[in-house]
């Protein structure tokens, strides 16, 4: 793959960037236009937009020095230059982020967190074509019929067969895009597509990480890093669904009574 899309005079637009914009560009344009359905304050969207996106790819980078301090310990000033992400790290960064925005605006965090959930989705199969470009992410050796073979990548093993992990990941990624859009399409209660994309997100990466080859993210005993986070995303995802739809029946059954 070649990362370096194409030159204007002295700027070199690269695939990961120039992927990673589209996806935001999309995520935004995707978010205001449900907004806009759902009869939600749409001037929030293009600054929840902004700020969350700040503070993921921060978060992102946080944790990507996290899960390789050794590394870092040994030769601090490679921080500075480092290329690396850490996914979950934008994705929790960014809620976390996006729950903080709510709060200062006063708007009710769940309607948006439910909002921006399949933008978010529809981003990450942006920027996994981004990690194809690049080379970045990459699978593990293989022998099989479905592989890629990089020859000038700064990431991947070059002139390897290798799984590909990032065609697999955002094919995932825009499938989870249009399920989210359906289970919002039927929620009954806010935070339930929130709920999904956690949980159904969780599962998806934990598989793809027996595929990947790229070790040095980090491990926590057998697991990978991502693998690890993903069990307790899965989890927070479950709990939240589940008290979502315990406040739905409730609340139900009050509407119910007062009738009555």
């Amino acid at each position: 793959m070649h990362n370096e899309l194409l030159h204007i005079g002295p700027l070199t637009v690269y695939g990961y960037g120039f992927m990673i914009a589209m996806g935001v560009l999309a995520a935004w344009f995707v978010a205001e236009q449900r907004a806009r359905k759902l009869k939600l304050a749409c001037e929030h969207i293009f600054y929840l937009v902004v700020w969350c996106a700040i503070g993921g790819f921060a978060s992102a980078k946080i944790l990507f020095w996290v899960t390789n301090w050794r590394e870092f310990l040994q030769n601090p000033r490679q921080i500075i230059g480092s290329d690396g992400f850490v996914v979950y790290g934008g994705i929790i960064g960014g809620i976390l982020v996006g729950w903080l925005y709510c709060r200062i605006k006063k708007l009710k965090f769940l309607e948006y967190f439910d909002l921006m959930m399949p933008s978010i989705a529809l981003a990450q199969g942006f920027g996994r074509i981004g990690c194809f470009l690049a080379g970045c992410c990459y699978g593990k050796e293989t022998s099989g019929p479905l592989s890629v073979t990089f020859t000038n990548s700064d990431f991947a093993p070059n002139n390897v067969a290798l799984i590909p992990t990032q065609i697999y990941s955002s094919f995932l990624d825009f499938a989870h895009f249009l399920l989210l859009l359906y289970v919002a399409k039927h929620k009954k209660a806010d935070g339930q597509v929130a709920a999904c994309y956690l949980i159904f997100y969780s599962i998806g990466r934990f598989v793809i990480e027996f595929f990947r080859g790229d070790i040095e993210r980090g491990s926590v005993g057998v697991l990978s890093t991502s693998q690890f986070i993903s069990i307790f995303t899965t989890v927070a995802g479950i709990i939240l669904l589940l008290t979502v739809v315990k406040k739905q029946k409730q609340e139900a059954n009050i509407n119910l009574n007062s009738k009555g």
